[in-house]
């Protein structure tokens, strides 16, 4: 009864405010759909061969891990990853930050769940901590989309989101700007540890792009200086490989 009521409130809401779709931002047909059905095929999914610790295709499957990942050790056991972050990627998660498209993330955290399923049970995290963003701008945007995202993921998972397992404190400098070394000296301090519930030693850490694994690697040293063992990551979008 409780699942019908839903489903006859969800057709009546999109009766006034109509699905838009993540790729075109037109409405999206045939109704009950999450993404236009020609447009799924304008974002790129990312295929093997793949680095095994941060996702970025690599050139061959003879290469375990992207020239980044064989020069830097990571704190993070391995980032998923669903898509490249190519032209189209980059307006839609404009969409989502700066024009309030959060519905969009309905499509990609059921993405993530059907693309790594099996790789998340078997990582089995004991909770969710999205990458937070800074009090100002969470207030500038109204909400956080890392935070969304986790909650998509939850859903599917039945794992808890630990909002406040991080908390950032600074407001840095726009990463794209900077290059690798200075991404991570420009993020040095920008997260203080939250509070986790008692006994947590896996952590699965939820964002939305993963470029030079700088915000990623960050937050998992402040997870594991708070005792976490093992660090897991997803991100929906990751950059080109090195």
């Amino acid at each position: 009864m409780e699942k019908r009521l839903q489903k006859i409130t969800g057709r009546a809401a999109d009766l006034f405010f109509p699905r838009r779709c993540p790729v075109c931002f037109d409405i999206v047909k045939p109704y009950g759909e999450l993404i236009c059905p020609g447009c799924a095929g304008k974002l790129s999914p990312v295929k093997g061969p793949a680095c095994k610790k941060c996702g970025k295709s690599v050139g061959s499957e003879s290469e375990e891990y992207c020239l980044d990942c064989g020069r830097h050790e990571r704190s993070f056991e391995y980032n998923l990853a669903v898509f490249h972050y190519n032209d189209c990627a980059s307006r839609s998660m404009a969409g989502v930050k700066y024009k309030n498209k959060r519905e969009f993330l309905d499509f990609y955290g059921e993405a993530a769940w059907l693309r790594f399923e099996r790789q998340l049970r078997r990582a089995a995290p004991e909770v969710i901590v999205p990458v937070p963003v800074h009090p100002s701008r969470k207030r500038a945007r109204g909400f956080n989309q890392a935070e969304v995202l986790a909650e998509k993921l939850a859903a599917h998972m039945a794992v808890p989101v630990c909002r406040g397992g991080l908390v950032r404190v600074k407001r840095t400098a726009p990463q794209k700007e900077l290059d690798p070394a200075q991404r991570l000296k420009n993020l040095r301090q920008a997260f203080a540890p939250g509070k986790l519930p008692a006994g947590v030693s896996t952590v699965l850490l939820a964002d939305d792009i993963y470029t030079t694994g700088s915000t990623l690697e960050a937050c998992a040293r402040t997870l594991k200086a708070m005792g976490v063992q093992k660090v897991y990551t997803l991100t929906l979008f990751v950059g080109q490989g090195a």
